[in-house]
């Protein structure tokens, strides 16, 4: 038994000094098998890809809704009629109705250059053009401005009808983006329920370029920080006047990229130009500009006389909205 206990015993002992001695030997064997692992994993490597970078941090500050105000001063005078029983007994005042902000520039009356010679024969010829006084709005129609219209008008856009993506799909969060998935039937309705209209393909561009022919917004030259443009990387819409810079000679904002811009007109031939110079001329199609968020310094796409068209019924994308215009007062 003694014999049979000590020999236990002893293969015990064996046994413990086996497993002791292979702690380091795992150790040594887990760092050899950790180099070799990331010897046989190739560096990681940044290319320019389409990962989304953060939009600008301050975007131009807006005045305050005028709906809001509105509505303040019908607060103040129910306060003081609560408590009374007329008060008590008539219906509510209806909501008062109207776009929530009204920041409009004037564009003073006269001529300007409309148009570009040595552009694609849409964009061409180069004529003057010479225009009444107007006014303009300096921001897109943002997506809290759609949604107020499509509450009061009870409105309800192409893209949800016929669509699986839609306005209100890409407003989530984004309340002072422009509004996107809207044709331009779309944005008739709203200019119209604003007691304005689209701006003319002229009133378009003159407010984009001024009366002195640059080619963007804010000179002759591209300038890639300057607005919302595929080479900032963004890849989707920024908020209203955040691109301070590339201002208009006239303090319009976003006139070059973040989304293309519905017009008033038809997509026909400036005069002195071929009526079959493009394949899409005709009433079939309404002009918009600017260029969008995937749009940059190649093709021409964000200049200030760059035209683009489509069907007005049914042409919606993440990248087209709209801005408003009116004729000057007097």
């Amino acid at each position: 038994m003694k014999r049979l206990l000590l020999a236990i015993a002893l293969i015990g002992a064996i046994f413990l000094a086996a497993c002791g001695s292979a702690e380091p030997e795992v150790a040594d064997s887990g760092d050899s098998n950790g180099s070799e692992a990331s010897a046989a994993t190739a560096t990681p490597v940044v290319l320019a890809t389409p990962t989304p970078k953060p939009a600008p941090p301050t975007p131009t500050p807006r005045p305050a809704p005028t709906i809001a105000q509105i509505e303040s001063a019908s607060g103040d005078e129910e306060a003081e009629a609560e408590g009374t029983e007329e008060a008590e007994t008539e219906p509510a005042e209806p909501e008062v109705t109207g776009p929530l902000f009204e920041d409009m520039v004037l564009i003073e009356a006269g001529p300007f250059t409309m148009g570009q010679d040595g552009s694609k024969p849409k964009n061409g010829p180069a004529h003057e053009v010479d225009l009444p006084a107007y006014e303009i709005d300096r921001f897109e129609v943002t997506n809290d401005e759609f949604a107020h219209f499509a509450e009061q008008a009870g409105f309800t856009t192409y893209a949800e009808q016929n669509s699986s993506k839609n306005w209100q799909d890409a407003a989530e969060g984004k309340g002072n983006h422009p509004v996107v998935y809207v044709t331009w039937d779309d944005a008739t309705a709203y200019c119209e329920w604003a007691g304005k209209r689209l701006p003319t393909e002229a009133e378009w561009e003159k407010a984009a370029r001024g009366d002195d022919g640059r080619v963007f917004p804010w000179g002759d030259a591209f300038v890639a920080e300057n607005g919302n443009f595929y080479e900032g990387g963004i890849r989707g819409t920024t908020a209203v006047g955040s691109f301070g810079t590339g201002a208009s000679p006239y303090g319009i904002e976003d006139m070059a990229g973040n989304v293309r811009e519905w017009t008033a007109d038809y997509f026909v031939a400036y005069p002195g130009q071929a009526a079959d110079a493009d394949n899409f001329f005709g009433e079939e199609n309404r002009v918009n500009r600017g260029g969008g968020w995937f749009d940059g310094e190649d093709g021409e796409l964000v200049t200030t006389y760059n035209r683009n068209a489509g069907p007005p019924g049914t042409s919606a994308n993440d990248d087209i909205g709209f801005r408003c215009a009116r004729d000057a007062e007097g």
